[in-house]
């Protein structure tokens, strides 16, 4: 049974109130592929990027428990196992199939996975039987005719779907995702991405409509200015302190996001151990492709 949402904020760093707390977590680069084309993402393989989407490696749901045991050892605060990337969790069967293999061998750690939630829906019960502790779900938009500016396509059921299509579908599938998954218990956390001259005049409609349908936090990301959109400016401290001010007229905000990795261990804004970890890390940029 996943544990509450009270019980996160001291065991999460990504729920902590206040002041960020000294829980680890270990990010398991386990998702090979990705069915969204968001126009901010540039995903890569490599091991100096600070940012999501970016892992040094790919490893298999099999080698990841040989991989939590060692960084257990160097970091004995990691109490959150996560699934974050590179690609999508719900893209492949890696993600849940992993998240079977810890609940298995290291029961006590929160289980922690993030999606873009194209498949939540017909995946919940999957996501809900895998006994998730906290599932965060971005979502850059309620109004199609906004996220078809910030997401190319989306590769569905074998079929490629372009513009405000595109966007219809996955927004439905996103918000009946998160009310499934939440009817049973698993705390929702929702990412969106703000861009300033798409999305910035849109974020209380996001907050209040998550809210509603289950979401217990927000977590809004500045834009990394990158891939299609890379002319757009990153926003300014005022104008992500705004966005945060209108969200949380309707749901909790989380203001101590660090942007981490897709392989991070450890504690969030401290000593990084990947290099200890991924001894398979890239030095030369390479593409991550979606498939």
């Amino acid at each position: 049974m996943a544990i509450s949402y009270e019980e996160l904020t001291d065991k999460h760093p990504c729920y902590a109130r206040g002041k960020r707390n000294q829980s680890g977590r270990i990010h398991l680069p386990i998702s090979p592929v990705c069915n969204i084309e968001c126009r901010f993402c540039d995903r890569r393989i490599n091991d100096y990027e600070q940012r999501p989407g970016v892992a040094s490696t790919v490893i298999k749901p099999e080698e990841a428990i040989d991989v939590i045991q060692k960084s257990l050892e160097l970091c004995p605060a990691i109490k959150v196992a996560g699934i974050a990337g590179p690609g999508d969790t719900l893209a492949s069967d890696d993600a849940l199939k992993t998240f079977r293999l810890i609940k298995e061998h290291f029961p006590d750690l929160v289980k922690c996975m993030s999606t873009n939630g194209l498949l939540l829906s017909e995946k919940a019960q999957e996501v809900i039987d895998a006994d998730i502790d906290s599932l965060t779900v971005t979502v850059n938009a309620i109004d199609p005719e906004i996220e078809a500016k910030l997401n190319r396509g989306i590769l569905w059921h074998g079929k490629h779907y372009t513009g405000v299509e595109a966007a219809e579908i996955l927004i439905r599938n996103q918000l009946e995702g998160i009310r499934k998954v939440s009817t049973a218990g698993i705390t929702i956390k929702v990412n969106t991405v703000l861009v300033i001259g798409i999305n910035d005049e849109h974020i209380e409609e996001i907050a209040k409509t998550v809210k509603e349908v289950g979401a217990s936090i927000y977590n809004i990301i500045p834009l990394i200015p990158q891939h299609e959109l890379k002319d757009y400016p990153a926003p300014t401290c005022a104008q992500i302190d705004g966005a945060r001010l209108r969200a949380q007229k309707y749901i909790d905000v989380f203001r101590h996001c660090q942007r981490c990795r897709a392989d991070a261990i450890g504690i969030p804004g401290e000593k990084d151990y990947g290099d200890q970890i991924w001894v398979s890390r890239i030095a030369h940029k390479d593409t991550f492709s979606h498939g």
